[in-house]
């Protein structure tokens, strides 16, 4: 039986941002909230993290996030959700 991580960062960035690796993409983000493991799971499958008013389904093998919800609404076109490893509490 596989462990899912606990935590995750998840950034929501410009979808124009070209490079999304590193720096930049924390860099560039115009919200980030971490997000912890509830024990759920989405209609999606996969582990539900919430935490700072968003609400993903994860898939952690993939870190692809399935489905999201920030504030209660789908994210605005124009943004893209990334997922990194949260940041040492």
């Amino acid at each position: 039986m596989s462990t899912h991580p606990k935590r995750y960062e998840i950034l929501l960035v410009p979808a124009h941002v070209e490079d999304r690796g590193g720096a930049l993409s924390a860099d560039s983000a115009v919200r980030s909230a971490v997000v912890e493991l509830t024990g759920r799971y989405g209609a999606s499958g996969y582990p539900i993290y919430e935490g700072h008013g968003v609400v993903a389904d994860i898939d952690p093998e993939t870190r692809a996030v399935e489905a999201l919800l920030v504030d209660g609404r789908e994210l605005d076109y124009g943004l893209v959700a990334l997922v990194q490893d949260a940041p040492a509490a």
